[in-house]
């Protein structure tokens, strides 16, 4: 079997917002994933893929792991979408400093949108969410999910007010 060229781990800072995004660890590679984790912070990870590992060997060490998979290629479903919203509302104002870990087959698609969707949350334009991706993850984002942030309408439920408050959609 012919071993995959998968791009290093890369974070992503914006605002008060943190994210690591990866390929899929599997069970052989799980403690130098869980090093990586401790080494950004990370006390989240949100799986958007199959599973092939599993998620009690992150659990047991305190690491939160959301099970989100959707097909690969494709934009990120709505139910997912208001998901991660609620998580990321709640992540930023209970733990500021921490990271949030996404990580797909590869990490340069549905791993790689649902960032860029935070950042256009947190008042990102989508072309500079985009191109602040791709200059750190190389390949980022196929046509379709492209396709799928121009049309995105964000809510801003990441933007920070003015007076220091964050404005939310989510209840």
């Amino acid at each position: 079997m012919a071993r995959m060229n998968r791009p290093a781990p890369v974070e992503v800072q914006y605002k008060n917002m943190r994210f690591l995004i990866t390929h899929n660890p599997t069970n052989a590679t799980m403690e130098k994933f869980i090093e990586m984790l401790k080494r950004y912070e990370a006390d989240t990870v949100v799986r958007v893929c199959e599973s092939t590992y599993d998620k009690e060997n992150l659990t047991s060490k305190g690491i939160q792991v959301m099970d989100w998979a959707y097909d690969d290629g494709a934009p990120p479903p709505t139910k997912i979408i208001e998901d991660w919203l609620a998580l990321l509302k709640i992540h930023v104002k209970q733990n500021p400093n921490n990271c949030i870990a996404v990580h797909c087959v590869a990490g340069l698609g549905r791993a790689p949108v649902l960032v860029a969707v935070a950042l256009m949350e947190g008042g990102m334009k989508y072309e500079d969410a985009v191109d602040f991706i791709r200059q750190r993850r190389k390949g980022a984002i196929n046509a379709k999910q492209l396709q799928y942030l121009e049309k995105y309408r964000p809510k801003y439920c990441l933007k920070i007010k003015d007076n220091g408050k964050q404005s939310c959609c989510i209840q």
